[in-house]
């Protein structure tokens, strides 16, 4: 063998072992930059493992190392945001829940206090024209317990519809978060892929 192709099969063997270090940094960067929860991206990995953003580009084994994190990060940053918008939205959708059972069933004892106040107003007017007066202070008394009750009932739903309307509101600033989370995750999943960059 001439010493012309020892040094040529010399240097080939150098350049072999030179992209070999490299790859084997470029994983070491992968796998830090997961650990600290960066962001895995061609620069921040080509900074990280010390090699040219080109042979990230140009080199096969690279490059689909680079595609295959940029992908496992992005499936682990989508099920965290789907995970983040379900809790969310049970906690939104428990509120209102909650507060329209609160508001039925403060709407039915008020109509039952109604009805309860008009069935007394009636006795009333018939007791006025037969028992005397010690019977109408009583029934007046009560009557006026009675008027109180329902002032207390109809603050309480009032209180309770704005509670509704509240919940109602944070329900719809809910809804549209998630929607502008969902078109943030669709403009993440249709970034081009690493690859496919001149």
């Amino acid at each position: 063998m001439t010493s012309g192709a020892v040094q040529t099969e010399a240097a080939i063997a150098a350049r072999r072992q030179q992209t070999k270090d490299k790859l084997i940094r470029v994983e070491k960067a992968i796998g830090q930059l997961r650990r600290e929860r960066g962001r895995l991206a061609v620069r921040a990995i080509a900074e990280r493992a010390d090699v040219s953003a080109t042979f990230l580009y140009e080199n096969a084994d690279a490059r689909g190392l680079v595609q295959q994190a940029v992908v496992d990060s992005k499936s682990r940053h989508d099920r965290r945001t789907g995970e983040k918008h379900e809790q969310i939205e049970a906690s939104w959708r428990e509120r209102a829940l909650n507060t329209e059972a609160e508001l039925t069933r403060t709407q039915t004892e008020v109509l039952v206090q109604r009805r309860r106040i008009g069935e007394l107003m009636g006795q009333l007017c018939d007791i006025d024209q037969m028992v005397p007066g010690e019977s109408v202070q009583q029934l007046t008394t009560e009557n006026t317990t009675l008027k109180r009750r329902i002032q207390q009932v109809t603050q309480e739903h009032r209180k309770l519809q704005e509670r509704l309307e509240g919940a109602r509101t944070n329900l719809r600033f809910a809804d549209k978060r998630i929607a502008d989370l969902e078109i943030q995750v669709l403009e993440l999943q249709g970034a081009t892929p690493v690859g496919t960059r001149q």
